[in-house]
């Protein structure tokens, strides 16, 4: 099955940084969909067992398009993710990428959220933590309370904000 297109423009953009160190323009052959829209989004980069080795986004758009927002979030999670060491060129055949592109969140309560439609933002003054929606082990919503929360560094007692988001994810 091919990859979309917002996954190829990821793959691209990796491919070029790893072999060249350059970080591309938008290619020509992008659709006006990426070009003309501006969103946040992530970009997840799993081995081919399915263990993460790398993502990094972003919730609101920080470039003049979502083309470029994938470009760079690509780049970023293949050697700015703290977790992990850089993705190296030899790496590239075995790794399989996902975009996500998020719609805007809205502030919401524990009983709108549900951990297979929407990801969760939560914030307590300068914190915040965040989780992507359909995460494979995260079933229930207090699971994906608790990892936002301790991705946060807020403890569950703490008067936070929740916030939710829809993603369109990309294989």
């Amino acid at each position: 099955m091919p990859n979309s297109e917002p996954v190829r423009v990821a793959k691209y953009a990796l491919e070029e940084y790893l072999q060249q160190r350059s970080v591309i323009p938008v290619p020509e052959w992008v659709s006006e969909e990426l070009t003309a829209r501006r969103a946040g989004c992530f970009v997840s980069i799993h081995t081919r067992d399915g263990s993460l080795r790398g993502c990094i986004g972003t919730i609101y758009p920080t470039e003049e398009n979502v083309a470029l927002e994938i470009i760079n979030n690509a780049i970023s999670a293949s050697t700015r993710d703290p977790r992990f060491s850089p993705i190296s060129v030899g790496e590239l055949p075995c790794l399989d990428i996902t975009v996500d592109i998020l719609g805007l969140p809205e502030e919401t309560t524990v009983a709108e959220l549900n951990p297979k439609m929407f990801g969760v933002i939560v914030t307590l003054g300068n914190r915040k933590g965040v989780l992507l929606p359909d995460l494979e082990g995260v079933e229930t919503v207090q699971q994906q309370l608790r990892i936002a929360l301790r991705k946060a560094g807020i403890r569950e007692s703490e008067d936070y904000r929740i916030f939710r988001f829809a993603v369109e994810r990309y294989y």
